[in-house]
């Protein structure tokens, strides 16, 4: 056990489930804040939404390899530790679990968790395997730390879904608690990779945030065709020479299926690599009559 302050840093899942033994032993409430660490205001609202809401707040911090492809940014996926433990501690929680791989995936390791369905459109289309190490670690999470709730941001929206309906499907007795979008003054979401931004891919991406807000402003103005919303934000990202777009989608906001006319709970959803220095998402979620 490390203590970098006066939030205790654990490494080892013998640990983590002592600490919420003993906790538990006196009759406390648990919740789970589950990171991939270089933690910002999006991060520090959840933190803090769990510490509202429970007597003591577990954050994870582990850069999960399983849900990263082999071309993606494992290697270099921002880190720090020091900066992290600050944050964590300003916001009130109680205990940083920061293993190693070594420590969730042992060698012989050969136990996963899929949720179908849900997972076969955007990131998830884009990403094969991802939601596959998305569901396995955070089972994992929720087996070593059993907490009352758990607590994910909606700008990763479709995670947010799949985590819900594998809770429901497994029976697992963990409420999980959504928390809004936490933007940049400028718009731009809050993510881990704008560290990778150079100052101009950093205006650029602000084409993003704009697009989406754009595209909502069209429903709320009446318009039902998604081909519309969708293709008039994609004729808006493209103005910008730096964007490469994965994928601009409006789905039925339980589903995740694709949908013609905009009506019930949708999500709009973005993803988009800026220069090829980061991947950014973005979106928004509405009901419409």
């Amino acid at each position: 056990m490390n203590e970098l302050s006066n939030i205790k840093v654990v490494g080892t899942v013998e640990a983590v489930r002592d600490f919420v033994k003993a906790c538990r032993k006196e009759g406390k409430s648990v919740g789970l804040v589950p990171t991939m660490g270089y933690l910002h205001e999006g991060h520090e609202s959840l933190i803090k939404k769990s510490v509202a809401e429970n007597d003591v707040t577990v954050v994870s911090i582990f850069v999960n390899p399983m849900q990263f492809g082999p071309k993606e940014d494992l290697a270099s996926y921002p880190r720090d530790l020091e900066a992290d433990t600050k944050l964590c501690e300003n916001a009130g929680a109680n205990l940083i679990f920061h293993p190693e791989p070594s420590e969730m995936y042992h060698d012989d390791f050969a136990s996963y968790v899929d949720v179908n369905g849900l997972t076969n459109a955007l990131c998830g289309l884009s990403r094969p395997g991802h939601f596959r190490g998305v569901c396995t670690v955070v089972t994992k999470l929720f087996n070593i730390v059993t907490p009352d709730r758990a607590y994910f941001g909606e700008k990763d929206a479709q995670q947010l879904a799949v985590i819900k309906r594998m809770v429901a499907d497994l029976n697992m007795d963990i409420k999980i608690v959504g928390c809004p979008i936490i933007r940049e003054e400028d718009g731009l979401a809050k993510s881990s990779r704008n560290t990778y931004l150079s100052p101009m891919s950093r205006n650029e991406s602000l084409i993003i945030s704009k697009s989406i807000f754009m595209g909502k402003k069209m429903i709320e103005d009446g318009e039902r065709s998604a081909a519309k919303v969708i293709q008039a934000i994609k004729d808006n990202i493209n103005t910008s020479a730096i964007m490469d777009i994965d994928y601009v989608e409006i789905v039925n906001g339980l589903t995740m299926e694709s949908i013609e006319e905009i009506k019930g709970d949708i999500l709009c959803a973005v993803a988009v690599r800026v220069n090829g220095d980061a991947r950014l998402i973005d979106n928004f979620m509405m009901t419409v009559e």
